[in-house]
């Protein structure tokens, strides 16, 4: 016996009750259900577009008990559940009834991936890993939970660990990850009268640090220096004495010490050029 369907409907779906423009309707469908079945058999045009805007909104509460999942901070959750909506409407446009699934099945998890590919996008301003992210949301939600049932705090660790059954050592990863989501401004005001910056409390860079570097460099080159070329660097750069009193000291004349200190710069500037 051949199964002959009716005009308007799915395949592999009964007909049922006439929507409100005397289209057959499969069964079992609710009313929102049906908005984006009919959507789906129409072609392009207005009355396609009309169908799309209905079924939209009467799915945009689903949207909004998914982006509720999530424990976002109240100045966040109008940003969430947009993203719940772009979620949506990538559902409404992308369903086919043809493959015989219910729309919510496809929906749902089209809304929560569009959510998470927000908050990992977009809330968090330094990179952290995604595993920490989804602890977090846990520590997040286990907060609330604990806050509506009477504890302001939001819980200790230990709350917190019983509740969602990861480590005490994985709860406080989660609550110091919740730093990166919204670093502290170098204008943050300190203090008790709050008049010293976050910036003011920073340290620069330090001039001595190349200093240092050069003088690490140069130490193996002067070890390689003859004895007399060593003891005038040392009387001319660290005893400040004048060519004539060092000449002196050495027991030669002014101008040998002259050329030695010449003779001396150049190799040791030849040297730590060449590395």
């Amino acid at each position: 016996m051949v199964d002959i369907q009716q005009p308007g409907t799915t395949p592999g779906t009964t007909a049922g009750p006439a929507g409100p423009d005397g289209e057959l309707r499969p069964d079992g469908l609710s009313d929102e259900e049906e908005l984006v079945h009919r959507m789906a058999a129409c072609r392009p045009g207005p009355r396609r577009d009309r169908l799309r805007e209905a079924a939209i909104v009467a799915f945009l509460p689903v949207a909004r008990r998914i982006a509720r999942r999530y424990g976002s901070p109240v100045d966040s959750r109008e940003d969430l559940y947009q993203a719940a909506c772009v979620g949506l409407v990538k559902a409404v446009d992308r369903f086919d009834p043809g493959r015989g699934h219910a729309f919510l099945s496809y929906a749902v998890p089209t809304i929560d991936g569009e959510v998470k590919r927000h908050l990992r996008d977009h809330t968090w301003e330094l990179h952290v890993p995604r595993r920490l992210q989804d602890r977090h949301r846990r520590v997040r939600l286990a907060q609330e939970e604990l806050r509506r049932r009477g504890d302001g705090r939001g819980g200790t660790v230990g709350d917190i660990q019983r509740l969602t059954g990861i480590s005490e050592e994985e709860v406080r990863q989660a609550l110091a990850a919740d730093r990166a989501r919204n670093p502290l401004s170098i204008d943050e005001q300190y203090g008790a009268e709050r008049r010293l910056s976050l910036a003011e409390t920073l340290g620069g860079d330090d001039p001595a640090l190349d200093r240092a570097t050069d003088l690490i460099a140069l130490r193996p080159v002067i070890r390689s220096l003859p004895d007399r070329e060593r003891r005038i660097l040392q009387l001319y750069f660290f005893g400040s004495m004048t060519q004539r009193e060092i000449a002196d000291v050495i027991g030669v004349s002014q101008m040998h010490v002259s050329r030695l200190l010449t003779r001396t710069c150049t190799h040791i500037r030849q040297r730590l050029l060449a590395g």
